[in-house]
Parts: C-alpha cells; structure tokens; sequence
C-alpha cells in the first residue's frame, strides 16, 4: 500500500487563477509561512512593511498565527511568492491588500480580519481543499 502522505518539503498544489490586478511599482512579492503553503494553514496574521530594496516585493508578510519564535528564526520556513498565487491559497486576504505600508491585521473567524491592536486572539484555521 502507497503511503499518500505529503512529504514536508512539498507545496500544497492548488490551480492557480488570476485573482488580483497588483500594479504597485515595487512588484507582486510576498513573503509567506510554509504553514500556509506546505501545511495547509489560511493567512490568520498578515501586515505590510516597507518592501526590500531591489526585490519585487509588495511588502506583504503572511503568517499562520501558530508559528513560533524557533520557526520564524529558521528562513527555510518562509518563502517568496506572488501574492495573487497567495491569493488562491486564501480568497479571504484580498480586501486587504491595497492597505497601506504599517498595517497588520488578524483573522478573528473563517473568513474576516480586523485590525491587530494586540488584545484579541488569532483564530487559527486549516483552508478547505
């Protein structure tokens, strides 16, 4: 019998549709969680910084929630996307995104985000594939 499980290594494959017109000078880059992209995780925590010098980079930063100080400090657990391929993993970050730089936001139930003032709790969810 196959053994079916995916190996950690690999992305969740998901059809890939174009969701968003991203026409900001800086590019469509994005950094992700592999929790999101590897694990299966929706977007529960996401803010934007000033993108990096020289890089297509939107400065989007997008999280699980669940993520601690041990696996935010290994790089290997973050990489590089278009944010409209971010997107299809998780429909529920679009409204946000033209927000500007400084802003960060937190899941709060299966679909919605609010402002993060740091006093409510993410709501960690698993996206429905």
């Amino acid at each position: 019998m196959k053994n079916f499980k995916k190996k950690k290594d690999e992305y969740i494959k998901i059809k890939v549709e174009k969701l968003i017109d991203w026409n900001e000078g800086n590019g469509e880059g994005c950094i992700v969680s592999d929790r999101i992209t590897k694990e299966g995780f929706k977007v529960g925590y996401m803010y934007r910084e000033n993108p990096s010098e020289g890089n297509p980079d939107s400065g989007w930063r997008f999280l699980a929630g669940n993520e601690d100080e041990v696996y935010m400090n290994d790089s290997d657990n973050h990489h590089v996307f278009a944010l409209n391929t971010i997107c299809n993993y998780d429909r529920d970050i679009i409204p946000y995104l033209k927000s500007v730089i400084g802003s960060a936001y937190i899941r709060i139930n299966k679909s919605e985000f609010i402002a993060d003032d740091g006093e409510k709790a993410i709501f960690v969810d698993k996206q429905e594939r």
